[in-house]
């Protein structure tokens, strides 16, 4: 295989050693060109003499390469994955939590929606572009996979600014739907004496025996459609008499809890995303969710950035001391990321399955925004992807997604167009606001805080 596949933010915690371990592990890639980018050289040099060093174990004939120059990385790529997060993550991520809560919001998470999430999306949106307008002139016929949040925000951009660019944005919260629905419909998996390798194995075929079709946005979206593809089956009516006593010990905090339950409840769909995502976007969130358990989940996701890059750190210094492993240091296990098997499917036009990815909504869901990048199933072939088409979705979901779909489009052309007055209008519209005096002091005192990593709003 003779291709260019691009890493920009290879010194990323999360991002860079699971798409390296998949790198690896991958059978159709072999022979190709990774080059690894990051604007971060001191960390870019040790994510590169440790990939060298696992290659030189593993030695399968991929070519690495390392550049602090972005155009230099991109030119005449196949594909380009991309991580990035403009400025400190977590450090901004709290004053997006707890600057429009000091002025009377019920903001939640503030990662992909709410006045905090505007905030993400003006730090995030601009850098973003310039990667996939480099893509978009350095390698034309590119395929851009975007990792980075505010995904939907993000995408819709892409789509608005570079519209004949390939591209979908991948996000791993399905994840949490394919850890419990084989558990839940498969019996295999329920019988007595199973070892805990056999469980991994039946839990595993359980997996791609089932077909899950999803529909909304990212963080928000939900399970449309369950069939078993031995059978052919239909799964929805056996999933909805047995959820509820499912999960009845299983409510988590981080994943399916109050909200959860309660938006499945009143809808008739489950959302699979989990209620620290979804809490984002719905008016009545905060009547199910704490913020003590929000400012917890932070607290746990800095803490296992930390973790892998104490990992990388401790390797490293063996790797310097010429002490490295004789054995491979990085996952044996697929990541659960998509980036690399999609490449696969366009790369062999396997016409393989996506349960979940984010698209520009090309007719796929009838009853929402055309001009919208939604989250949903799809098939993958040499062409690209191509969404699952629902048709009308259930008119109650829609609404609901109509509403948080209006605030993205606003949010979006705020950024697009450093504005200040629509910047402030989106804050005021949003639903985890509704004032424009909290918007207009939430606005002045982040551009104040952030103004370095911001647009130029006038």
């Amino acid at each position: 295989m003779d291709k260019k596949i691009v890493l920009i933010g290879a010194g990323s915690a999360v991002f860079g050693p699971t798409t390296i371990a998949d790198i690896f592990l991958s059978k159709v890639l072999p022979g190709s060109t990774i080059v690894l980018h990051d604007i971060n050289e001191e960390r870019l040099n040790m994510i590169y003499e440790l990939v060298m060093a696992e290659n030189k174990i593993n030695d399968r004939g991929f070519k690495f390469e390392k550049t602090l120059d972005r155009i230099d990385a991109v030119k005449d790529a196949d594909f380009v994955i991309s991580s990035i997060e403009h400025g400190d993550r977590f450090f901004f991520r709290r004053q997006d939590n707890s600057i429009p809560r000091k002025y009377g919001t019920t903001e939640l998470m503030a990662e992909n929606g709410g006045p905090g999430g505007f905030f993400h999306s003006a730090r995030q949106i601009p850098e973003v572009l310039k990667i996939a307008k480099d893509v978009k002139k350095y390698a034309p016929e590119a395929f851009f996979i975007n990792f980075s949040n505010p995904m939907s925000r993000i995408c819709l951009a892409i789509k608005r600014t570079i519209p004949d660019l390939k591209f979908v944005g991948l996000c791993h919260q399905i994840g949490f739907a394919h850890k419990h629905l084989p558990r839940m419909l498969d019996k295999s998996l329920q019988e007595e004496g199973l070892s805990p390798k056999e469980k991994i194995k039946r839990w595993k075929q359980s997996v791609k025996n089932l077909r899950i079709t999803t529909g909304g946005l990212n963080h928000f979206a939900f399970i449309l459609g369950l069939t078993d593809l031995r059978t052919g089956k239909d799964l929805m009516p056996e999933f909805n008499a047995k959820c509820m006593d499912y999960f009845k010990d299983k409510w988590d905090r981080f994943e399916f809890a109050d909200l959860t339950f309660e938006i499945y409840k009143r809808y008739g769909y489950f959302p699979y995303v989990g209620d620290n995502h979804i809490c984002e976007y719905i008016q009545f969130s905060k009547d199910y969710v704490k913020i003590e358990d929000i400012l917890d989940w932070l607290d746990r996701m800095q803490s296992a950035g930390e973790g892998v890059n104490r990992y990388i750190d401790m390797n490293y210094k063996r790797l310097q001391k010429g002490s490295y492993s004789k054995k491979s240091r990085i996952f044996k296990e697929p990541s659960g990321e998509r980036a690399i098997p999609i490449i696969e499917g366009i790369i062999k036009d396997k016409n393989s399955y996506e349960t979940a990815v984010n698209i520009p909504n090309d007719g796929i869901i009838e009853n929402l925004p055309q001009d919208l990048v939604i989250e949903c199933s799809a098939t993958v072939d040499k062409t690209g992807l191509h969404g699952v088409k629902l048709g009308k979705i259930p008119a109650n979901i829609a609404a609901l997604l109509r509403i948080e779909a209006s605030i993205q489009d606003v949010c979006v052309e705020a950024i697009l167009k450093e504005s200040k007055d629509l910047a402030i209008a989106c804050i005021a519209m949003d639903v985890n606001c509704g004032s424009f005096e909290m918007a207009e002091n939430i606005f002045n005192e982040m551009v104040e805080l952030q103004r370095d990593y911001l647009p130029n709003f006038k």
